[in-house]
């Protein structure tokens, strides 16, 4: 029995990753006509195939949503939380890994994405 099963490049995801973060402090840096601040996430060092993977690149990416989105200001701290949750879903979704997705899913509670496999 042959699988065919096809090896993605992970150097789109790394870019995509990164701009859909950036995207994402668009919404609260536009509000303060402040520059949009982005993160470029990289995983070319991780085995997204295993459990270990998929965790660690889950930690890289709810951190630099973390940091793209934080605000000093304590007024501000429940928009930069929601900032951070927006990147992040948006770097989640971005990147297309089943199980990357199923990882956040069980994390978070948000079953809003869909599960999409590519083969």
């Amino acid at each position: 029995m042959s699988s065919n099963t096809k090896t993605l490049s992970r150097v789109p995801f790394v870019f995509v990753t990164g701009t859909l973060l950036a995207f994402a402090a668009v919404t609260s840096a536009h509000a303060n006509e402040e520059p949009v601040r982005s993160e470029t996430v990289k995983f070319e060092d991780l085995n997204v195939g295993s459990p270990s993977g998929v965790q660690a690149l889950y930690e890289r990416i709810h951190r630099a949503a973390r940091r793209v989105c934080s605000e000093p200001d304590a007024l501000q701290q429940l928009a930069a939380k929601t900032c951070a949750q927006k990147a992040e879903a948006r770097a989640i979704a971005s990147v297309s890994l089943p199980q990357l997705t199923a990882y956040y899913q069980m994390k978070t509670g948000d079953h809003s994405q869909p599960l999409i496999a590519n083969r």
